[in-house]
């Protein structure tokens, strides 16, 4: 596939891309916004092109997108390959170039080891970019070969790129910001363990000019769309130029090559945003919307759920049960989720994964009667599960031992009192497949909450045979369930990833529903994921994480900017919080539509701890405006709001209820109630005065065309 020029082209609605290949190699030499089609690029890449200085080798290194240390490269090469563990060396031959369905494929040979490596860079019609990276050993090879490492992605970050925000987090504090200049940081690097996306977030990386802000400004979003462990590592050389490299991790020997074998890496989402964050989240979310998520829910509303874990706990019984779904159904719930200790002998988390058949002493009739109870109430009915664990007390366990992750005469190490199952065994897909087909076929059942609560240790060498028999056996089981709506959830956050939500209708972000950690965690989330996707929850108060105690209106306030749900006990809310709770409800069913399809801003504030959020459907947005700490001033900065039509004119209310202590200081109540007339230019540059001086304060703000 010789390529007949020196330059090379990808045009996304948003972007463009350019690549010399002028000096045999693919050197990105421009990213940013859309160039003109009638572009001369090879002028545009010889004006990249820099002349020798005194302390590098007499040919320039040129910035590659697949790089070899044949060329004096001195960052990561883009992949090792070992026989007999030995690191071969490879000598390359000239990349080649080709246009391929609204793309381009770069191949390169290694003609001494007979191995070739294809990149596929293609624009998808949401704007962003994908590139997807396979070596293959061609037929001539007969001793296997080793792939150590394999590059999903080798970018060259344009100059113009200042800093960097990756993101760390643990348990119940996920997706914590971290940036980093990176003219301060020569060497940065992200590793993931565990057998999953992890908490640490590698996956997720957002690069910055230096005055990018929400609506200014260009960024580069990275994401690795990839479940399983993973490493990316950022150099800075001493001509300031910076590069990622990012993949997914394996150990040693998992992957071997022989002739004709194929590996394929992890793919890679690529965005550029021209116009702040708002323009690069706009892209992502719309790419998640349209072609991450299962198409067979992208219309259906998101509905109110309520989970019974903080309500019931392994103390369930069925006539607790029917109470929480009775008073669930006078909230407004729409889907009663039946959450940990309904199977057999699940009295605590201590035993029974693995045993998926419901509890004869609380369900003496199987789930049948509590379902038809809840349907009846008016809600459907979902199912908590964690099929690729296993306790060893089960009667699972008991009868397949061989069946967990182990190494040989080793002692097998628990995490939550529990084993990890080989799902790289077919004979273990099967068997869960069996289980949660059956639970599918006899009842109704509409929704699974998949959870993950164990890292994968001892790796064993199946890293990447875990992942992938995930993969198949959710493929599989959505295949045979189209209708079944599956959530994501790893002890909260732990398993994020535009793979896994390309099988599951939602995630859940955290364990930590404390509404001011939620802020924080989904502020981060919401760069990358648009809030159709995001399980967000009304938690108990005091917090049982945290501690803290929040009031209803808040909670409920924050809970509304995402996939709305109760994950509390009404039995224990006063009658005041129960009808404010069922007022919020009420307001997300009345806003969803707008909330989940339309166009999603932050507000900016200089005010510390006011964060705010805005989302617009065509003449209607809603927005939050949020203080969690105890403001400076008595007065906060005025809230601005974002994309609209400035000769416009907008109808601005605020839906009750409103937060009790910060009512008593908002002037004209009234004129707030019935909603004041204002240009789309005076909101957006002179904006509203509300009171945001207290902690745990939120109001929401319809803003409608008249």
């Amino acid at each position: 596939m010789p390529t007949t020029c020196t330059t090379a082209r990808l045009d996304t609605s948003a972007t463009t891309l350019v690549f010399d290949l002028g000096r045999g190699v693919a050197e990105l030499v421009y990213a940013g916004a859309p160039l003109p089609a009638t572009e001369s690029l090879p002028p545009l890449a010889a004006a990249k092109q820099r002349a020798l200085h005194e302390c590098e080798p007499d040919k320039p290194v040129p910035r590659s997108i697949l790089p070899c240390n044949d060329t004096g490269y001195a960052g990561e090469p883009l992949f090792e390959v070992h026989r007999a563990g030995q690191l071969l060396a490879l000598g390359t031959q000239p990349v080649s170039a080709a246009q391929i369905e609204e793309g381009l494929l770069f191949r390169l040979h290694d003609a001494q080891h007979a191995l070739r490596i294809d990149s596929r860079w293609q624009a998808q019609p949401s704007g962003v970019v994908t590139v997807e990276q396979s070596v293959t050993a061609l037929e001539s090879v007969t001793v296997p070969l080793q792939l150590q490492r394999f590059a999903s992605l080798v970018l060259p970050l344009p100059r113009w790129v200042h800093r960097l925000t990756s993101y760390s987090g643990r348990w119940s504090a996920e997706m914590h910001q971290r940036s980093t200049v990176l003219a301060d940081a020569p060497g940065l690097r992200g590793v993931t363990r565990g057998g999953r996306s992890g908490f640490a977030a590698g996956q997720w990386l957002l690069f910055e000019s230096e005055e990018c802000s929400e609506q200014s400004g260009w960024c580069i979003g990275v994401h690795l769309a990839w479940s399983g462990d993973h490493e990316w590592q950022l150099d800075t050389d001493q001509n300031g130029d910076a590069v990622l490299w990012l993949g997914g991790r394996w150990q040693a020997g998992e992957v071997e090559l022989l002739g004709g074998a194929t590996f394929r890496a992890p793919g890679v989402v690529l965005a550029i945003g021209t116009a702040g964050r708002a323009s690069l989240r706009h892209l992502l979310h719309r790419h998640v919307s349209d072609q991450v998520l299962p198409q067979s829910f992208r219309n259906v509303p998101r509905k109110v759920h309520l989970n019974t874990w903080e309500a019931c706990g392994f103390e369930m019984s069925m006539p607790q049960l029917l109470q929480l779904a009775a008073q669930a159904a006078a909230l407004g719930v729409e889907r009663f989720v039946l959450d940990d200790g309904w199977f057999a002998g699940r009295r605590n988390d201590r035993s029974s994964l693995g045993d998926w058949q419901p509890s004869s002493e609380i369900f003496p009739q199987g789930l049948s009667p509590l379902i038809d109870a809840v349907q009846r109430l008016g809600m459907d009915f979902g199912l908590w599960v964690e099929p690729e664990m296993v306790s060893p007390d089960s009667a699972l366990y008991r009868q397949h031992p061989e069946w967990c992750i182990a190494l040989p005469q080793l002692p097998q190490a628990t995490q939550r009192h529990q084993l990890v199952l080989d799902l790289s065994r077919a004979e273990v897909r099967e068997y869960l497949f069996d289980c949660l087909d059956a639970l599918l076929r006899r009842q109704a059942i509409v929704a699974l909450k998949w959870d993950h609560n164990r890292e994968l240790f001892p790796v064993a060498h199946r890293s990447l045979a875990q992942t992938r028999g995930v993969y198949a056996l959710l493929d599989r089981l959505r295949e045979a369930h189209p209708q079944v709506e599956i959530e994501s959830c790893a002890s909260g956050g732990g398993r994020v990833d535009y793979a896994i939500l390309s099988r599951c209708s939602r995630f859940w972000a955290s364990d930590n529903n404390d509404a001011a950690e939620r802020l924080r965690i989904n502020r981060s989330w919401l760069q990358f994921l648009p809030l159709r996707s995001c399980g967000n929850h009304v938690g108990p108060s005091p917090n049982p994480i945290t501690g803290r105690v929040w009031s209803m209106d808040f909670r409920a306030k924050v809970a509304l900017f995402g996939h709305m749900g109760i994950e509390a006990n009404p039995a224990h809310m006063s009658a005041e919080d129960r009808e404010v709770l069922a007022a919020h409800i009420a307001l997300y069913k009345r806003w969803r539509s707008v909330l989940h399809e339309g166009t999603l801003y932050e507000l900016p504030s200089q005010d510390p701890g006011v964060l705010g959020w805005q989302v617009t459907l065509e003449s209607r947005s809603l927005a939050l405006v949020t203080q969690v700490g105890y403001a400076k001033h008595f007065e906060a900065e005025a809230v601005r709001f974002a994309a609209l039509q400035p000769d416009g004119l907008y109808r601005v209310r605020l839906p009750e209820p409103w937060p009790q202590m910060a009512a008593r200081y908002l002037a004209a109540p009234h004129s707030w109630r019935e909603g004041i007339m204002l240009s789309g230019a005076a909101l957006m540059h002179s904006g509203i005065a509300l009171p945001l001086r207290h902690p745990g304060c939120a109001w929401l703000i319809e803003v409608e065309t008249v």
